[in-house]
């Protein structure tokens, strides 16, 4: 994390995506365990970084591996076919749960801190509170059985937002893979489940997250769904063509319907080269949101880390370093109404407006 000083007041970031959770379910399964509370300098966020960084909270992602041995992840590089292994429902439907259990638990220890929001009001509230806001998010609906009887329990229990795949296949949709050059268009669309799944979201009132779909699938869920399409971390095609990110006709879209695309900091999918590299210059990501802001207008660009699933540059580190983003943002002449409307004022609006 750049620790050169900041002199503006923190802005608040609502961000579209995080892994913490699975973060801290897998140290704990691995015998490291770390607590949420306590500043850390493994991982990207914790309770005291997300002060100092003026994180408010946002998505909070419950994704379930095909790998989750420590071992295992140290020895296989990230492209086996192995981390994209299909996953059977009742052992994501577990792995879900526990992550969900995990978000209670840091709620129970700290309601003054930490508040699952269940709507655009709760978040708001929580905001002016400052406490940290968790809207609970599926990565990738595995855990979702044929007939949507899990569906209806998590969203009981407070689940507000779904990604209806992952970069693997499973019953609902095809997902794109973790492939530079290549475009989104991978495979196949929604199946006749998906669809379902999309309908019924949109009865329930659950965001839908297009981010990790095929372009199959994006314009499937576009046909059917009656809310502003979102896409939580996902990036510009135009200026790095990896196939997690976004087309221009795929944005235009998204503006059609009044959405949001959220910038992911993962440098693989900031940089034209499409490299792993934490040596990656803040502009990159002002590139990206120049072109986004071209497409979609100001009022639906917001911000969508990937912190704790993915190499951020270097100048920013961890959540403790949004600052430097924010003064990026000023250096290359946004306005603060324009920081604050991307860093957390859009997200509000998109969630408001989808009914949550």
């Amino acid at each position: 994390m750049s620790d050169s000083p900041i002199s503006q007041p923190l802005v608040p970031v609502f961000d579209g995506h995080n892994d913490t959770l699975l973060k801290l379910e897998m140290r704990e399964q691995g015998g490291r365990a770390r607590s949420f509370f306590d500043e850390s300098t493994e991982d990207h966020i914790d309770l005291s970084r997300a002060r100092k960084g003026g994180f408010a909270g946002g998505l909070f992602a419950m994704f379930v591996p095909s790998v989750r041995s420590q071992a295992e992840i140290r020895a296989i590089p990230n492209s086996d076919p192995r981390h994209f292994g299909r996953l059977s429902q009742p052992d994501a439907l577990d792995y879900t749960l526990r992550m969900m259990a995990r978000a209670f638990r840091l709620e129970q220890q700290a309601p003054e801190a930490i508040r699952i929001c269940r709507s655009s009001r709760d978040i708001r509230d929580a905001m002016a509170a400052g406490q940290l806001v968790m809207v609970l998010h599926i990565e990738g609906a595995e855990a979702i059985d044929p007939d949507f009887v899990a569906l209806d329990v998590l969203h009981a229990a407070g689940l507000r937002s779904i990604g209806p795949v992952w970069s693997r296949r499973n019953i609902f949709s095809d997902g794109v893979p973790m492939a530079f050059p290549s475009s989104p268009d991978t495979g196949d669309g929604l199946t006749d489940l998906g669809r379902d799944l999309v309908r019924r979201c949109n009865r329930m009132g659950l965001l839908i997250d297009l981010s990790h779909i095929t372009e199959k699938g994006f314009w499937d869920v576009a046909r059917l769904s009656e809310r502003p399409l979102i896409a939580s971390h996902s990036n510009a095609h135009a200026i790095c063509p990896t196939a997690r990110n976004l087309t221009d006709r795929q944005l235009d879209a998204i503006a059609e319907s009044k959405g949001l695309v959220g910038i992911n900091f993962h440098v693989a999918f900031l940089r034209e080269d499409g490299r792993h590299d934490a040596d990656t210059a803040l502009e990159t990501i002002i590139r990206h949101a120049d072109h986004l802001i071209s497409r979609l207008g100001e009022d639906h660009v917001g911000l969508g880390s990937d912190f704790d699933g993915c190499v951020v540059p270097r100048a920013i580190g961890d959540v403790g370093g949004l600052p430097a983003l924010m003064e990026a943002f000023r250096k290359a002449g946004y306005g603060e109404d324009l920081i604050a409307r991307i860093a957390w004022r859009n997200w509000l609006g998109v969630i408001e407006s989808s009914g949550l």
